[in-house]
């Protein structure tokens, strides 16, 4: 986990220390305790992003707690 890094726990997208909104899903609910990082670039071609439900391109975490 990288320390200055939050995590979404609605949609697990990585955001810098400073951001206070996920600009992927617009929850306030963040949290520095998550691990595992993985960057989908084609969310519809991507087996992980598919499985994740991610539709937007970006950094996600693997586990959000």
């Amino acid at each position: 986990m990288a320390s200055n890094r939050l995590a979404c726990r609605d949609c697990h997208a990585v955001l810098n220390a400073d951001e206070e909104i996920c600009p992927v899903c617009n929850s306030t609910s963040l949290t520095e305790d998550w691990s595992g990082y993985v960057v989908i670039a084609h969310p519809e071609k991507s087996e992980i992003g598919q499985e994740m439900e991610v539709t937007e391109p970006g950094s996600y975490a693997l586990k959000v707690r």
